[in-house]
């Protein structure tokens, strides 16, 4: 495999990234912070602009509607990007404190289900073809409702949003292991993921967060398996240290990212032709938004690169002759080759900067939409 491979992959980025973000404690404000979506999408774009890599841009509902959906996606489109997925949101409503697709009342469950079939509408609108449901819904206490029967409750509500997609739509149902709920996630893994998948059909498929696992879990095995069925529909790229961290991708261990894409490309999942939506999904909380997407895709790009680099041939023949130190040698020749100036070259070859952070510092782009965004509410969480 070689570099040109490269040539076709792209990484879709998040409205939410560009706006006021924080912890627990507060939100930190910036100026200059998009105040609507036209705005995100218009940060978004620069991120496209200077590293060739990000065409797509992911929307959250509520949080991004708009009046007119038609004349959202004709703004994007002129900025030369396009909307992404549509993710739907169930954690920030009263009526959900005890869950929404498997609350055990079905006057809310059906609100819950009427939601994404309005997310439905909104990505006929957009062009968009992918739903991702991230499931918030949980259980603190023993006892607290049956688990079983939740799970057919969540059945029953996927089944009725799932019958409502088009020919072209894909449902991207994500998991998480804990949190916000303590004793039990109703999806809080890959298999209660790719079960629900599996009995919905094959528009539906699994979303894997890098953040949304147990320390110490082996993700690049995930990964493969839900390959080895054709049930990863999609990505949802950052960092953890300790839980759901949605840092910089690459930035705690970018050798994991490099085995994740390793095995990627080692059934030619990085190729457009896989479906695998390759997607960020991170808040930056202290650090600049648009540098920060910047260096997230560069991240994901540079970690691509070196597994393209791993020589196939030899490694596949160290396996067969179970030279264990051999096999591992030649990944670590892939990860640790210093791809950072071919990609240089390679992006001035495009007509993009060499060094895409260092150019938006220099465009002025900061500065001049601190200027023009003076009044109205910044966009952050809930907004």
């Amino acid at each position: 495999m070689t570099l040109d491979e490269l040539n076709d992959f792209t990484v879709e980025v998040p409205s939410w990234a560009y706006g006021n973000s924080g912890t627990r404690f507060k939100v930190f404000a910036r100026p200059g912070v998009p105040r609507d979506p036209y705005e995100k999408i218009s940060d978004a774009a620069q991120v496209h602009r200077l590293t060739g890599l990000a065409p797509r841009v992911s929307l959250h509902i509520p949080w991004d509607v708009v009046d007119d959906w038609n004349d959202l996606r004709a703004h994007a489109e002129k900025l030369g990007v396009r909307i992404g997925a549509i993710n739907s949101n169930l954690f920030q409503e009263d009526d959900y404190r005890l869950g929404s697709l498997c609350h055990p009342d079905p006057a809310i469950r059906r609100k819950a289900v009427d939601h994404h079939l309005r997310c439905l509408d909104v990505m006929r609108q957009t062009g968009s073809t992918d739903l991702k449901i991230w499931l918030p819904d949980g259980l603190n206490y023993p006892g607290q409702d049956s688990l079983r029967g939740r799970q057919d409750r969540l059945a029953e509500s996927l089944r009725t949003i799932y019958d409502a997609t088009d020919d072209d739509h894909r449902i991207l149902l994500e998991y998480k292991f804990f949190e916000p709920h303590f004793y039990s996630m109703d999806i809080p893994d890959w298999g209660t993921s790719l079960l629900h998948c599996l009995a919905l059909g094959d528009k539906a498929t699994v979303v894997l967060d890098t953040g949304h696992h147990a320390p110490g879990t082996n993700i690049e095995f995930i990964v493969m398996q839900l390959l080895r069925v054709n049930k990863l529909g999609a990505f949802d790229f950052n960092s953890r240290f300790y839980a759901d961290d949605d840092l910089i991708v690459g930035s705690a261990d970018p050798f994991q990212l490099f085995r994740i894409m390793s095995e990627i490309v080692s059934v030619g999942a990085h190729r457009p032709e896989s479906k695998v939506n390759f997607m960020l999904d991170q808040c930056h909380n202290i650090e600049e938004k648009i540098p920060g997407q910047i260096r997230s895709v560069l991240n994901v790009e540079q970690a691509l690169a070196k597994a393209l680099l791993v020589d196939q041939g030899a490694l596949a023949t160290a396996q067969r002759e179970g030279d264990v130190l051999g096999a591992n040698a030649v990944l670590m020749d892939a990860y640790e080759t210093d791809v950072r100036a071919t990609l240089a070259d390679r992006r001035e070859e495009r007509g993009l900067p060499r060094d895409p952070v260092a150019a938006f510092a220099a465009s002025g782009y900061a500065d001049t939409v601190a200027a023009a965004r003076v009044g109205g509410t910044q966009a952050g969480w809930g907004a």
